[in-house]
């Protein structure tokens, strides 16, 4: 855009309006620049000004037109259809987009060089350091991951910290950017903080050295009260009612509220924080707390909820806050719950009291901790049977509120892969040895400061198994429905995989399930240089994201094999429905104890408190008119339909495999 010089008419006219210039040449506006709408406003420095005619309409319907009042402004360029008005202080250095408001401000500055929170290191899961993760614009949960734990790797953390320094410094700015459609109303000090399109920011006391990295497609708010200092919010998040950040990282549709107050923590996609406190945590996506006298402290969580008063301890008092802790995919804490740091939780675990004793139980997924009399006593696999789990498990998708094209974080919903599975057969292998080592009759077997009551352990491998055969068998019917095959040979095609990268371990890497082949791959690449730039790292691990289902089912084939004796140059028709006859069975006797375990919740002592005042008759009625009836309920509905479906498609497959043998002889 082209920039006139002002007219002496408009000089004077802006002059006679209360405006003063310390150089009235060093101010350049739009061609069709109108005066009308400036006054009161003190210009110094290099100054451009867009057009002044366009309206803001406020709530409750209030219209003002766009201008300058009651502002000092030095070296500033101003979009289009600006409204700027009563600032106490002044705005230096900062370029402002198209159609932004600000409105009763007390100040805001660029007062050196900044990259806007870039590069900032938050010093995650250890308080005195060691494991900095250095923030920035693009950051994902998944190479925070890396970041933080695979120092035993340090090209590795080298290389990655030059590209975020290299991006940082690229980015750096004298000038601070504010762009189009913002608004910042009732707002305090602003200094070096970078805001994104559509922003919203109304209220807060303090920001410092931070980037709001808002947009059109999901802008960010930011409330009254809040205090951030060196910190980054992605697209989608609000930060509202007195929350404090320092060092901080905010991903994706985060809620931060409600006094929340964190220090040296990342926040990635669809985490919630209110009342409470964090320190040093890692809360990888969907990490949930909404409790006032809860801490999370130097742990690592994801699509985990932390009920009332949770609280870990990291040191032991003697050299000061170095022990950390891993609650691993889809934990949760009940109240008054305590874990002892250093400690690793499997996935999809409960964890029920207060736990002294530093466990393990990460080959031991869907348990529940609960405490007895100072132990900790681990029940394996009970979490499989818990209508609670599978109700997280479904809801974690419905509830993913990103609407930015760009997405940071790629996210694996999935209960049951090859991540969880592969923990099942180590769980399974492991129990077996604690009944060989201590013999089948014992009342109780010590497992990583826990113990296991027999019976607990028994129905822990039956309830493992039932799960592999749900797994694998999920994966065979999705390989083979839909392909009429003609021969055994058009059948032993399909099964074969694509690729052998989906075979060995795989990691969850903070929501991303992938293959270790493939991630050490990546790592790999990133020590050579032969990756170098943030962007690429995270187009490759959106890649593996996507092709999640070919690499899975490379390895859900081979273990296949392994669990039912089967060869791939020999299986036959009688074998997928045999395979298939235990996927039937393990999925209703799954869901069958999931629908009693349901009903639970419709039970007598569950309508207790129901009906004030009144007989049985009305206390059932106030329960179902607040909780519904136990057979319309819609997740009750929802296990019958499966049943329903899922007997329906194995039988189906049954018989087309036995159309097969038919056709064959």
């Amino acid at each position: 855009m082209t920039f006139r010089k002002l007219t002496p008419k408009e000089i004077t006219f802006l002059e006679s309006r209360d405006c003063t210039a310390s150089d009235w040449n060093d101010i350049e506006v739009h061609p069709e620049f109108n005066p009308k709408n400036i006054r009161k406003v003190s210009f110094s420095g290099n100054i451009k000004i867009g057009k002044t005619d366009g309206t803001f309409t406020f709530s409750g319907g209030l219209k003002k037109t766009a201008g300058l009042r009651n502002v000092s402004i030095h070296n500033c360029e101003l979009g289009d259809n600006v409204l700027i008005e009563n600032v106490q202080n002044y705005i230096a250095n900062y370029r402002i987009g198209d159609n932004t408001l600000i409105q009763n401000l007390d100040c805001l500055v660029t007062d050196e060089k900044s990259a806007f929170g870039n590069g900032t290191e938050v010093a995650v899961l250890n308080e005195t350091g060691g494991r900095e993760v250095m923030i920035n614009d693009k950051l994902s949960a998944h190479v925070a991951y890396i970041l933080a734990l695979y120092r035993h790797r340090p090209e590795l953390v080298r290389h990655l910290r030059e590209m975020i320094r290299f991006y940082a410094d690229k980015h750096a700015s004298e000038i601070g950017t504010i762009g189009d459609h913002v608004k910042i109303m009732n707002t305090g000090f602003i200094r070096n903080v970078k805001i994104g399109d559509n922003a919203c920011i109304e209220g807060a006391c303090r920001l410092e050295n931070g980037s709001i990295n808002s947009n059109e497609y999901d802008p960010v708010h930011v409330g009254y009260g809040v205090i951030a200092e060196d910190f980054i919010l992605c697209s989608g998040s609000h930060v509202e009612d007195g929350t404090m950040l320092t060092r901080c990282f905010v991903g994706q549709s985060c809620r931060l509220g409600h006094g929340y107050s964190a220090r040296d923590s990342l926040f990635f996609c669809n985490c919630q924080g209110e009342n409470g406190e964090a320190c040093a945590i890692f809360a990888g996506p969907y990490t949930v707390t909404h409790h006032k006298s809860t801490l999370l402290i130097a742990g690592m969580f994801s699509f985990m909820n932390a009920g009332s008063g949770s609280n870990q301890s990291n040191h032991m008092y003697k050299l000061g806050p170095i022990h950390q802790g891993i609650i691993e995919r889809g934990g949760k804490t009940t109240s008054d719950s305590y874990v002892l740091w250093p400690a690793k939780i499997g996935a999809f675990s409960l964890i029920m009291g207060r736990h002294y004793r530093n466990s393990d139980t990460s080959n031991l997924p869907f348990s529940y901790l609960i405490e007895s009399k100072d132990e900790t006593i681990l029940v394996p696999g009970v979490n499989l049977r818990s209508v609670g789990t599978i109700r997280d498990a479904k809801k974690f998708p419905k509830r993913d509120e990103r609407k930015d094209p760009n997405l940071l974080d790629q996210l694996n919903f999935n209960l049951l892969s090859p991540y969880t599975i592969q923990k099942m057969f180590r769980a399974i292998d492991i129990l077996h040895g604690l009944q060989e080592t201590c013999g089948y009759t014992s009342e109780y077997y010590s497992y990583q400061s826990c113990r296991i009551k027999n019976s607990s352990l028994k129905k822990g491998i039956d309830l493992y198994h039932i799960a592999i055969k749900k797994f694998l068998g999920n994966s065979i019917i999705s390989r083979i429905k839909g392909h009429p095959f003609t021969s055994v040979e058009a059948l032993r095609k399909q099964l074969n995989p694509e690729t052998s990268d989906g075979l060995g371990e795989w990691l969850d890497i903070a929501g991303l399930i992938a293959p270790k082949m493939l991630i050490d791959r990546l790592l790999s690449d990133i020590e050579s240089g032969k990756v170098n730039k943030l962007k690429e790292i995270n187009h490759i691990l959106e890649e593996i994201h996507r092709n999640y289902y070919v690499l899975e089912w490379a390895w859900a084939w081979d273990k296949i094999q392994s669990y039912y004796g089967f060869k791939p140059d020999t299986i036959t028709p009688e074998d997928i429905i045999h395979l298939v006859e235990d996927w039937k069975e393990a999925v209703i006797k799954l869901d069958k104890i999931l629908y009693q375990d349901a009903e639970k919740e419709f039970s007598l002592s569950a309508q207790t408190g129901f009906g004030a005042d009144g007989n049985n008759d009305e206390q059932r009625l106030d329960f179902e008119q607040v909780r519904g009836v136990f057979e319309q309920n819609t997740f009750v509905s929802s296990i019958l339909q499966h049943i329903e479906e899922k007997t329906e498609l194995g039988d189906r497959l049954i018989n087309e495999m036995k159309s097969l043998i038919t056709d064959i002889r």
